[in-house]
């Protein structure tokens, strides 16, 4: 298999909550809701880089599409990882997601392989790291 991952979905129990804080809170592009048209097509889509997109899509929904039941969330079944370019960078990101709403779970700190990184959950609880490695190069 080629890894071709461009779309990364999370489940979410209000989507407008969740549009309006990763819209206006951290500043993701997005076109807004689409496909409400459809009995179980509302989703959102932001642009992270080219070639993948965070989509944001009722955990109701989710589980209507994949014949699976909603189950409780766990917000320890995954992290998902911003990297940064400088410790600054971690202290501004994790401020910009307090003030739009976020739980702050680990204020930023200093890492024991040498990073520097902090925790945080959206409205729906999934955990973002927001990491400086200074063994890795940023692409923009």
């Amino acid at each position: 298999m080629k890894p071709r991952i461009s779309v990364i979905t999370l489940g979410v129990d209000d989507l407008n909550r969740s549009l309006e804080f990763y819209r206006d809170g951290l500043g993701l592009s997005t076109e807004g809701i689409i496909g409400e048209e459809f009995e179980h097509g509302a989703v959102a889509f932001f642009d992270l880089q080219p070639s993948l997109k965070l989509a944001l899509w009722n955990r109701k929904d989710i589980a209507y599409d994949t014949k699976l039941g909603v189950t409780p969330a766990s917000p320890t079944d995954f992290t998902i990882g911003h990297n940064v370019g400088s410790q600054e960078e971690v202290d501004m990101v994790m401020k910009q997601a307090e003030e739009a709403g976020a739980t702050i779970v680990v204020p930023p700190h200093e890492t024991f392989w040498g990073g520097y990184s902090g925790y945080f959950q959206d409205p729906d609880k999934h955990v973002w790291e927001v990491v400086w490695n200074p063994a890795w190069e940023l692409t923009e």
